[in-house]
């Protein structure tokens, strides 16, 4: 036995196992064949169905791309150089076309090598403004629809490091601009800056209970730097280019006109600043101006959110969510926690609503109270309003119908648990009204609801009439496919009966249509193919069955594509899991076998082509009912759900299953590790940039809400790290070097993977530089195929020859 676990060892160093350099390696070809194809653009429709704008972009960046300069701070991820985030996606062409037409028009006047972010529309919608990043900066530039032409606006002197860099005004002729400021100091080099001392941080006894963050503050250089980048002076930039002072340099953060444009709502963020938290939750001020830039308010301060209760639902005191009210000229709303932000304090209700009309010096109006957390509003006119609040706790979600006009008590509509798919009365269909905003769209009493339709027999997409007097629905549309999937989109006009939808199928590429509910009409407007030719004959279904515990699952199960009759495949499970506070609600489907099979970067399907089962987002629910958290049985119910994946397939004769992987990304690569640590069910695995040790998350993680030192038992059991030595399965560990996500450091994955080599384990990790927590570069993305694809070959695929020789040369030893 001794001989066989040495040469088992010697196998795994000779055949690369040690530390090693690669250089990007390219998947095999039926592989490649569908991860490197041309994708079909994305669409923007103006809201009368008239005219479309396709955006086309290449699918992947390039690691070249991702090698520019960045810097990390306050939760931002900047390119210092061109003033924009480093991680944005760019389109590259544009074409417009009328819905009408058949062929789309080329957008004439686009600038070389192209990088288009941003789109915003006029307020007419004859125009899109957007931005373009050149290598020296970001410049300003508008589309005339009806002309397809482009025009540059502006230098690249354009400052996109945060939101709301273009607005435009009422009169459609003129955008609020950020500008880099004339008087931006240099950037501190921080890996080479001389330190003027230590860094110091103090507690003053408030409990400051936060997620783990990344890309914080660290140092007062990177206090220096983000204030910096954050600067702006805003200008008016007319669509001829002149411009024009507006504001002055200031750290802005967001910038909102009034629905009438007589009015902008300024968010400047103010110090101090913090190394706990991201710039969301620095101090920050929202001043009122007219639409010439004169002071008009200061209508709210908060300051510093580093310290506040415990718990999910908790939030800050004073004016939150402060916005525009939508059917309204001037009109502001927001929202104040009655039970001092803290979940644990016992009160009626939750929040109060508020409102004040321009010019801001009334007292301001109570509209509602909510029982729960405030989460929005629906604006209807000045009789019909729908509120909505959630509690994270119970899974609840309500749904208020309420006169804004009077003081009298709001009346639930909805009060349903969210997670209970089947129940889901649909949303409130909007329209644009005088002012260019989106409200509801009332018909005398009557409110239109569009739903997505899960239901036990499949999904049936609906569009619902709601009486506000009576409370009654009725139907008026509801999808009959069975063999594609048609998504709702949006109402063009509800009057006339068209709506804008999609339509798919396994085989057929998503294309938009107008379909009429009243004449039962439907209209195409684009014609896009199928880019992933290889896959329209693969053999793809939901399957159902039950957990032990007799809770029903499901799973998307797709056979190779030479699959034949009788013959036993080895399979790829990948999944993800989800918590749960009831088994009615764990047990829904919403699987579809009638969605397109699309291969994304990050997808398992690809291994169709190379003779695997997959099932693909298997069910793997985590349920804790009533007093019961439910990762109070994390381990177990992992093991449950998995093995009943196993069998189910197992039952239909597709697999050997002494051949089954098992994979996972972010929480799934944690679930992966559990998998391997605390069953035998798997010959392999693949665990993506997650996170192994939960004791380096220890103020909560994922929808574990208790910290560590509330309930250690937990963070210890659902460890991986905790229980590497239990580990005897191979596992590639992936990860991104740049990962931003909260709680999936890189640092995770190193620290498991020497404890895994330290404990004799057979395992790879591949370390991805540049990437973030989802990967972008086509060469990593490639490369990531690659070694996955190596993997299951070894550990899977080819298990039982593997073995075999090792028995034989054990053997011949002997």
């Amino acid at each position: 036995m001794k001989s066989f676990i040495k040469l088992f060892a010697l196998l795994f160093l000779l055949n690369g196992y040690a530390q090693q350099s690669l250089t990007y390696q390219q998947p095999s070809e039926e592989i490649l064949e569908l991860a490197d194809v041309e994708l079909a653009p994305g669409v923007q429709i103006d809201s009368k169905g008239e005219h479309m704008v396709l955006l086309y972009r290449n699918q992947y960046k390039s690691i070249a791309e991702l090698s520019e300069t960045e810097m990390r701070l306050a939760g931002l991820r900047i390119n210092p150089v061109t003033n924009i985030g480093s991680r944005t996606n760019y389109y590259t062409n544009l074409k417009v076309k009328k819905t009408t037409d058949k062929e789309a028009k080329q957008v004439m006047g686009l600038p070389e090598n192209a990088r288009l972010s941003g789109f915003s529309w006029s307020p007419d919608e004859t125009m899109i403004a957007c931005l373009n990043t050149t290598s020296k900066g970001v410049e300003v530039w508008v589309l005339n629809i009806e002309e397809a032409k482009v025009t540059k606006l502006t230098d690249a002197n354009v400052n996109a490091n945060m939101g709301s860099t273009i607005n435009w005004f009422k009169d459609n002729e003129h955008l609020l601009v950020k500008m880099l400021p004339s008087d931006r100091k240099p950037l501190i080099d921080t890996a080479i800056a001389v330190p003027t001392g230590p860094t110091v941080s103090v507690s003053d006894g408030a409990k400051a209970q936060n997620r783990t963050y990344q890309d914080l503050l660290k140092t007062p250089n990177d206090e220096k730097n983000f204030e910096q980048l954050a600067r702006s002076t805003i200008k008016k930039v007319s669509i001829n280019g002149d411009a024009e002072d507006f504001l002055p340099a200031d750290m802005y953060r967001g910038i909102s006109f009034s629905p009438d444009g007589n009015y902008v709502m300024v968010t400047t963020i103010d110090r101090p600043f913090s190394y706990l938290v991201t710039y969301t939750r620095f101090p920050y001020e929202q001043t009122i101006y007219d639409n010439k830039g004169n002071v008009v308010k200061t209508v709210n301060t908060v300051p510093l959110d580093e310290v506040r209760p415990k718990g999910f639902m908790a939030t800050r005191m004073g004016k939150r969510s402060l916005n525009w009210r939508a059917d309204q000229p001037a009109t502001l709303v927001w929202a104040e926690a009655l039970d001092k932000g803290d979940p644990e304090v016992d009160v009626e209700y939750r929040d109060a609503v508020y409102q004040q009309k321009a010019p801001f010096t009334g007292d301001p109006k109570l509209l509602l109270k909510t029982k729960q957390r405030f989460s929005g509003i629906s604006w209807g006119d000045d009789n019909t309003a729908i509120a909505y609040d959630y509690w994270w706790n119970t899974r609840n979600t309500k749904q208020y119908l309420f006169n804004p006009s009077k003081s009298n008590e709001a009346k639930i509509i909805v009060d349903r648990n969210y997670q209970d798919v089947y129940s889901n009365p649909g949303n409130f269909v909007s329209s644009k009204n005088e002012f260019g905003r989106y409200t509801l769209t009332k018909n005398g009493n009557s409110l239109y609801l569009m739903g997505p339709g899960y239901s036990k027999e499949g999904q049936f997409p609906f569009i619902d009439e709601y009486n506000i007097k009576t409370g009654e629905t009725k139907r008026l549309y509801q999808s009959e496919y069975t063999d594609k999937l048609e998504s709702l989109n949006s109402a063009i006009d509800m009057k006339t009966g068209d709506i804008l939808v999609r339509i798919e199928s396994q085989t057929e590429y998503p294309n938009y249509y107008i379909r009429n509910i009243k004449k039962n009409s439907l209209t195409p407007i684009t014609d896009f193919e199928n880019p992933f030719k290889s896959l329209e004959d693969v053999d793809k279904r939901v399957i159902n069955y039950k957990r032990d515990d007799g809770l029903d699952l499901d799973g998307t199960l797709y056979l190779p594509l030479d699959y034949e009759e009788g013959k036993k495949y080895p399979m790829i499970l990948w999944a993800y899991p989800r918590e749960y506070k009831d088994k009615g609600s764990a047990g829904q489907s919403t699987a579809n076998p009638n969605e397109f099979v699309y291969p994304y970067w990050g997808s398992p399907i690809y291994w169709v082509t190379k003779g695997y089962v997959v099932l693909d987002d298997a069910a793997f629910p985590i349920v804790g009912e009533g007093e019961d958290e439910p990762n109070d049985t994390f381990r177990e119910q992992l093991v449950a759900n998995a093995k009943a994946a196993i069998d189910a397939v197992d039952k239909l004769g597709y697999i050997d299953r002494d051949r089954v992987a098992v994979g996972g990304h972010s929480y799934g690569a944690f679930m992966t590790a559990n998998l391997l640590s605390h069953s035998n069910l798997f010959a392999a695995g693949i665990a993506r940039s997650g996170a192994y040790n939960r004791t380096l998350t220890p103020f909560g993680f994922q929808s574990e809400e208790r910290s560590y030192w509330d309930s250690p038992e937990t963070y210890y059991t659902m460890s991986p790290f905790m229980h590497a030595d239990k580990m005897k399965t191979p596992l590639l560990l992936i990860h991104g070097v740049a990962d931003n996500n909260s709680g999936t450091y890189p640092l995770q994955s190193e620290r498991y993977f020497n404890a895994l080599k330290g404990l004799g384990a057979p395992v790879r990790l591949v370390m991805l530089p540049k990437e973030s927590h989802g990967y972008r570069a086509k060469e990593s993305i490639m490369h990531m195929l690659w070694e996955q694809d190596q993997w299951l070959d070894k550990h899977v695929k080819n298990k039982e020859k593997k073995e075999e020789k090792i028995e034989n040369e054990e053997t011949i030893k002997n």
